[in-house]
């Protein structure tokens, strides 16, 4: 839910005229200390990184954070918080069809009636949302979906490094990276002067900086160390949910028949998509 909250966080903050640059610039600011004290805390007493691992930890930084966090705030401009949650909400079936372009991994059955579902979910809202935005909303759902690719390929090429940094001490280095690059991209395409904004905004990125970002990744990780990663993939079928009510309550956007079809669809598709990748682990 805390994840799921950014999108919701991230509209009311454009409702005060800031652009995506300066946003997400205050978010990685503010962020920033939480990811360095991650990473030097999960690093004590590890070996100190190689030129091969600083590499890496650069590469995933870009894809991984600085990338899709960027597109993703793109994108919000132009679609709903709902749409965006959906079209996010597909990262796993991307990381598979990533897994079979680039080393032929073979997609099972069910994985492919899985990810047959979930797309046809976010085709029904996209469609719904493009009859009545038009062409702002095809270029705001590009832009998350790209956003999720990115991501999807920080996944993919982030095992290796996982296993032998660590989960906890990788996410803390690779949002560092990406806290970085989001400053530069500031001062390099804004002039300082457009980091004076609205009072509200300043605490909204607060709030998108630690309940949205920061305590989450912790969140996460304690809940795969009790749980297994199964089952706190499981419990992340509550996020879509939890961004249409959040969307409808605080955003006021329209609660609609299309909206809990299309829901629907993904969180049933993905479901199958998960079961039926467990299976194929067995």
């Amino acid at each position: 839910m805390a994840f799921s909250a950014k999108a919701i966080i991230v509209k009311l903050a454009y409702r005060h005229g800031v652009d995506a640059v300066t946003l997400i610039m205050y978010r990685m600011l503010l962020a920033l200390p939480l990811f360095v004290a991650m990473a030097w805390w999960a690093g004590r007493g590890q070996p100190p990184l190689g030129r091969k691992d600083w590499l890496g930890v650069l590469g995933l930084g870009f894809s991984g954070y600085y990338l899709s966090s960027f597109l993703d705030f793109a994108g919000l401009v132009y679609i709903s918080a709902s749409l965006e949650r959906l079209i996010l909400y597909l990262n796993p079936t991307l990381v598979v069809l990533l897994g079979w372009g680039l080393y032929r991994r073979r997609i099972g059955r069910g994985q492919a009636l899985g990810m047959a579902i979930s797309y046809c979910g976010v085709l029904l809202v996209f469609g719904r949302e493009a009859r009545t935005q038009g062409p702002d909303a095809v270029w705001g759902a590009l832009l998350v979906f790209l956003s999720a690719v990115s991501y999807a390929v920080y996944l993919v090429y982030s095992g290796e490094m996982v296993r032998r940094l660590g989960a906890l001490r990788l996410v803390g280095l690779a949002t560092s990276v990406a806290c970085l690059c989001c400053l530069l991209q500031f001062a390099l395409l804004r002039p300082w002067s457009a980091a004076a904004v609205a009072p509200e905004v300043v605490w909204l990125s607060v709030l998108n900086a630690t309940l949205c970002t920061a305590a989450p990744v912790l969140m996460v990780m304690m809940a795969i160390e009790r749980l297994g990663a199964a089952s706190v993939a499981q419990a992340g079928m509550v996020g879509p949910l939890s961004t249409i009510f959040m969307g409808v309550w605080l955003l006021g956007e329209p609660f609609t028949l299309w909206l809990a079809a299309g829901t629907a669809l993904v969180v049933a598709g993905i479901f199958v998509f998960g079961r039926s990748a467990r299976q194929a682990a067995l």
